[in-house]
């Protein structure tokens, strides 16, 4: 095991060494899927629809890069009450990020002109804006300001466009309460096209 990581940090560091360095700036947007999943069992999580926009930067060495970006990001959910015979709404959480990721790119097919690439990395979420609907059983006070978040996924870039599928599961807790609600995480799917402007 200990030879295999080894020969992969060489093969790693000989691709930055002899690769020619490379810095593209650009623009994406897209939708998210999110959700926030409770840990105790009365809850029922589904998803709701909304969007992203903002900016990315990618600093390469051949096959492997380096992509900062920030974006705003608004998202939520739906919580259910799991044994009501009625589907019963207990809360829809709607809040908006702005989301600032810190991302390792591998390019598993690179072309001239396009390329296949795996991606993933931290995400760290500042919280801009925040609702609850009910405010029954969930308080909006709850909701936290911050969070950390890990995403991964896979995309296709074609001359200056790119198509990225990815997925993002928060760290610590989105929602944390000390009473019988429990503690709430996000989870989001996120579709995203890109444009590179330079």
């Amino acid at each position: 095991m200990r030879k295999i990581i080894v020969l992969s940090l060489f093969m790693l560091f000989s691709v930055l060494l002899f690769a020619q360095p490379t810095l593209d700036l650009g623009i994406r947007a897209g939708i998210n899927n999110s959700k926030v999943t409770f840990s105790k069992s009365q809850y029922n999580s589904e998803s709701i629809t909304k969007a992203h926009f903002g900016a990315y930067g990618r600093f390469g060495f051949g096959r492997v890069y380096l992509q900062p970006e920030v974006y705003f990001s608004a998202k939520g959910g739906e919580v259910f009450a799991a044994d009501s015979e009625v589907k019963e709404r207990l809360e829809q959480f709607d809040y908006s990020n702005v989301d600032i990721p810190l991302l390792l790119g591998v390019k598993v097919f690179n072309g001239e002109s396009s390329n296949i690439h795996l991606i993933g990395g931290p995400v760290f979420s500042l919280m801009t804006d925040k609702s609850l609907k009910e405010q029954s059983v969930f308080l909006k006070d709850n909701l936290k300001d911050n969070s950390i978040g890990f995403q991964y996924g896979v995309g296709f870039d074609i001359w200056r466009i790119f198509l990225e599928a990815r997925m993002e599961h928060g760290l610590n807790n989105l929602y944390a309460s000390p009473n019988e609600e429990g503690n709430g995480k996000n989870r989001t799917f996120m579709l995203t096209l890109g444009f590179r402007i330079f």
